[in-house]
């Protein structure tokens, strides 16, 4: 995320959300503080200060707009279960990855610390991406002649895989050319667990 110097009346706030976007993709939450933030929006160190209350604040409406942010690529994904449920949800998976890859700071911030999600409205805007990803998950379970009991186990397992599958991409460890192709370890994983839920011994297609 490009962030300029200086700011706009009136735009202090997000200045200051973009140089803390740029700290925590540069190096994680520990590069995140208020000092450095003024100081990369251009303004004094007391500035930050007229919007939020210390550095916790700033991390917790950094994650509040990632999880906006990131809710709305998955669900844009999902396009309500078109073409098929499991179709859209590999979708959805691919959008995860391409939004964990391309916007490293805001990924630092929601996951960083599940103490920032204490905030209401970073923790609201966690739970609207949650229920997406379970949202998909009844209707996958439903499209194989399935019982939706359970979804939210479920859907949480699938998110632990989209995690792990992610991070291990950010720090390298993933790469198509040289390991795996991250894409594909994700699609074989979630459809192992969804053809376990169904209650198939293989991946529901």
């Amino acid at each position: 995320m490009h962030v300029k110097r200086g700011y706009h009346h009136g735009s202090l706030k997000q200045a200051l959300v973009e140089a803390g976007v740029a700290l925590l993709a540069e190096g994680g939450p520990s590069a995140l503080t208020l000092t450095e933030a003024a100081r990369r929006a251009g303004v004094t160190p007391a500035a930050p200060y007229r919007h939020f209350s210390g550095r916790d604040a700033l991390l917790a409406e950094i994650a509040r707009q990632g999880f906006e942010s990131f809710g709305a690529r998955i669900e844009a994904a999902w396009d309500e279960g078109r073409p098929d449920a499991q179709s859209a949800m590999r979708a959805m998976c691919a959008a995860y990855l391409a939004f964990a890859r391309e916007e490293t700071g805001l990924y630092a911030a929601m996951f960083g610390q599940a103490a920032t999600l204490a905030d209401p409205r970073a923790g609201g805007a966690a739970d609207h991406a949650l229920e997406i990803l379970w949202r998909a998950v009844v209707a996958w379970l439903q499209a194989a002649g399935a019982p939706a009991q359970g979804a939210r186990h479920v859907a949480l397992q699938v998110w632990a895989l989209a995690h792990g599958v992610a991070m291990l991409t950010i720090s390298g460890h993933f790469d198509a050319g040289r390991t795996a192709d991250p894409a594909a370890v994700l699609d074989g994983a979630v459809a192992g667990v969804m053809a376990a839920a169904a209650g198939k011994g293989r991946p529901v297609s």
